[in-house]
């Protein structure tokens, strides 16, 4: 099992977790205090550091919510196993260990624009006991991305250029653009000619590395190799540690549509004017006491969004005013029930208290993904 320590030379999602156990329903306070079963919360915390715009426009940032969750006991048997956002948000748990595991989809064989993330931990819950573990969710796989010279169509006409490694190999085009994933271990760069292969670079890439490969070609050498140079751009072996992976895609600063607060964070910022905040759409039909979470809704005045989908507490959720006009003819769950599960960017002013949690007011411009 791996432990991960925390360096800021790499990319990382913070995912605070608590430990499981066999469950079928949410959590019932009375019924774990009598049982002497512990609670179990699970959510994202974030880590507010800003995106690199290259690296942003090169790997797809995935939701959160999508992230494939799995959780077995101590004797192998699967507690849960599917999506995070689909998985309870308060539920019980029996003394034990269990092995949690979070990635952001297979990773099985090399692939083209396909990064994985995740971790894997392992828990220990007491009886009674509430158990909140950070899972540090880093790349989990490694990439290569060639910048291969005009000229080596010129000199190489027969001549194709492969990655390859002990899962598998990518054949990678000249006009290709893309970074190729392996994982972690040898990659090797290989030219082809009819028959031959010639192996021109062996690298041990290590989980997070991105590393980009200058391909140079001198003119008159197309009878053999030697006119190939390989420079390792060492501007851009990424580690990852410039942008924020999270449902919300947010990278704290709330300025614009593009850099959102995510609602963990607008929590913290009470007093914040005129900013963006994005999260999922959980309900509706607010009072000083509850939020439904269900169709039908009553209310057209108000919702509330939470940072994952399947969030059912009061506590877990931010409360949104909806003005009168556009925006809550465009957003209100009376008219527009389908809306409830969508992740939405407002714009807003954010205030300590509104139906008693921290809520969104003057809501001037929205987006729905």
């Amino acid at each position: 099992m791996k432990n991960y320590d925390c360096d800021r030379n790499f990319f990382f999602l913070i995912l605070a977790l608590a430990a499981f156990s066999a469950f079928s329903v949410s959590c019932d306070k009375s019924d774990a205090a009598e049982s002497g079963d512990g609670e179990l919360r699970l959510y994202f915390s974030y880590v507010p550091e800003g995106f690199s715009d290259e690296t942003k426009s090169l790997v797809e940032i995935p939701d959160t919510n999508d992230f494939l969750l799995d959780v077995r006991d101590e004797s192998g048997e699967v507690i849960y196993n599917g999506k995070f956002g689909d998985s309870p948000e308060s539920i019980c748990v029996s003394p034990g260990s269990y092995t949690v595991k979070v990635v952001s989809g297979e990773f099985n064989f090399p692939a083209f624009s396909k990064p994985q993330f995740g971790d894997e931990q392992c828990i220990v819950v007491e009886k009674g006991g509430i158990v909140n573990v950070a899972l540090e969710c880093r790349q989990l796989n490694s990439g290569i991305r060639l910048n291969i010279d005009k000229n080596f169509l010129t000199e190489y006409p027969e001549g194709v250029l492969f990655l390859r490694s002990s899962s598998g190999s990518l054949m990678y085009g000249y006009s290709e653009r893309r970074i190729a994933y392996f994982k972690p271990g040898n990659v090797s760069l290989v030219l082809s000619q009819g028959a031959e292969d010639k192996t021109l670079f062996t690298r041990v890439l290590g989980a997070q590395e991105i590393l980009v490969l200058d391909i140079n070609v001198s003119s008159g050498t197309s009878d053999s190799d030697s006119g190939i140079s390989i420079l390792i751009d060492t501007s851009r072996i990424w580690l990852n540690d410039e942008y924020l992976l999270g449902s919300e895609n947010g990278t704290g600063s709330g300025s614009t549509e593009d850099r959102p607060l995510s609602v963990n964070q607008a929590k913290e910022s009470i007093g914040a004017e005129d900013v963006w905040v994005k999260g999922y759409i959980v309900g509706g039909d607010l009072t000083s006491s509850s939020i439904s979470f269900s169709t039908p809704f009553s209310s057209a005045t108000n919702l509330a969004i939470a940072a994952r989908s399947s969030a059912s507490s009061k506590e877990s959720c931010m409360s949104v005013s909806l003005p009168s006009g556009k925006i809550r003819d465009a957003l209100n769950l009376v008219d527009r029930p389908q809306l409830l599960g969508r992740q939405v960017c407002l714009k807003g002013d954010i205030v300590e208290s509104y139906f008693g949690i921290p809520g969104l007011k003057n809501v001037s411009d929205y987006t729905i993904d």
